[in-house]
């Protein structure tokens, strides 16, 4: 439950009377002398509501948290199952020195971000792997649809992330398997209602104004953070701008004449010179995914790991704190996007980890006006294919998760700046 504004002012000034009579440092380590290091994210969040810096000591033991220690935090960390150590001032400016001399570094985290998921009214909450880490971590968030978007609700967020969702208007492509599914036809129903609802003639029409309003709100400051479909078809939306792409069984009338060589790749985030699929009964959306066709291609999430980048981590402190991490090397894991041809993606775009031996990129960073976009391949980290109706994930089973701590990672680093209220 979240504390009242005068709680948490008091809380502050009771740490900051404790401050003055010790130097002593809470550290939370996230090595793997961490037990729980999905919920440590949250107690470093739960710390900075409480209008408390927190410091990120990137590649310091796996991205280690420190801050002033005192016995209420101490308090939060056992009730969350958070591992930590109190360190003395002697023994924490050795560790700066440590810092100091290698490639490490201190990023002061000063202000919680206000989050938002973009997720249908519909959707399970196990859907998704962000709000699945956000609920397990202990992390405040809104939820946004279409609506919303467009009612320009995004200027009251610092973070937003894009549930796994279908910008093209095709309804995941899951036509041929799946049209006489009720949950499916269902779907359908909602967003032809809701695109009548707002005044426009097609969903996929829909999709590409609320795509074209996400596009200005990460231009204008915002961090925005995508998984699965929503990395690919955000993109392919963007480059369609009025060309008609959506097959007919979607929404009654053919793709436009031509629409593959009138696709603009200037107005996209991260991917250009893609080419799209235009057959409804292909689970595909673009050439950008490198999901194998062939199922028996398809090797165990150990057999078919990426691996992190390192980063300079006083040169470049954002991919530091993005890639933060325990190990180098993640289990994979599928999805409708599982990952990202390397050919296809913009030369801004900053890699953060691949599959090594091929052209198949993973996680990718980049910096759009002055926002950012990062988007992260396949479904979910601790679920290696995941099929539609696979029971969820339990997170107190994987608390350790390297694939979950990216996730988590994102959601924290725009604490390290402060950011104007958007108007």
């Amino acid at each position: 439950m979240r504390r009242s504004g005068i709680q948490i002012v008091l809380f502050a000034g009771v740490l900051l009377s404790a401050a003055s009579a010790g130097a002593d440092r809470l550290l939370v380590p996230m090595d793997l002398q961490q037990r729980n290091h999905l919920k440590a994210y949250g107690l470093a969040f739960w710390i900075l509501e409480r209008d408390i810096d927190v410091d990120w000591l990137l590649n310091y033991r796996g991205g280690s948290f420190a801050v002033q220690a005192h016995d209420l935090i101490a308090q939060e960390a056992r009730i969350r199952g958070v591992s930590f150590e109190i360190v003395s001032e002697p023994d924490i400016a050795r560790i700066w020195a440590q810092i100091d001399a290698a490639n490490m570094d201190v990023v002061r985290l000063e202000k919680a971000p206000k989050i938002a998921v973009y997720t249908p009214p519909n959707a399970q909450p196990w859907d998704d792997a962000v709000t699945m880490a956000l609920e397990y971590a202990g992390i405040d968030y809104e939820k946004l649809w279409d609506e919303d978007v467009l009612d320009g609700r995004l200027d009251d967020y610092d973070w937003l992330h894009l549930h796994h969702e279908d910008f093209t208007g095709q309804y995941g492509k899951f036509y041929s398997s799946f049209r006489n599914e009720m949950w499916y036809r269902e779907q359908q129903r909602l967003y032809e209602a809701q695109a009548k609802r707002l005044g426009f003639s097609k969903v996929a029409d829909q999709k590409k104004a609320v795509a074209r309003v996400i596009y200005e709100y990460v231009a204008s400051g915002g961090f925005l953070f995508a998984m699965c479909s929503a990395t690919d078809t955000f993109d392919i939306a963007l480059a369609a701008g009025g060309v008609d792409i959506t097959p007919a069984v979607f929404d009654g009338d053919p793709i436009d004449s031509g629409a593959q060589s009138r696709l603009d790749f200037s107005r996209t985030l991260a991917f250009e010179n893609f080419t799209i699929e235009t057959n409804p009964l292909v689970y595909e959306h673009s050439d950008i995914d490198t999901t194998p066709k062939d199922q028996r291609l398809i090797r165990s999430a150990e057999a078919e790991y990426f691996t992190l980048f390192e980063f300079s981590a006083r040169h470049d402190p954002v991919p530091t704190m993005l890639t933060q991490c325990h190990t180098s090397v993640v289990n994979g894991f599928l999805g409708q996007t599982t990952g990202f041809h390397r050919s296809l993606i913009k030369d801004h775009i900053v890699v953060l980890a691949e599959v090594e031996g091929t052209d198949q990129v993973k996680y990718i960073h980049g910096q759009v006006g002055m926002g950012t976009v990062t988007f992260y391949g396949g479904h979910d980290p601790e679920d290696h294919k995941h099929h539609v109706g696979d029971p969820p994930t339990q997170l107190d089973l994987h608390r350790s998760s390297p694939g979950y701590r990216l996730i988590l990672n994102n959601v924290l680093f725009p604490a390290a700046k402060k950011q104007e209220r958007k108007t």
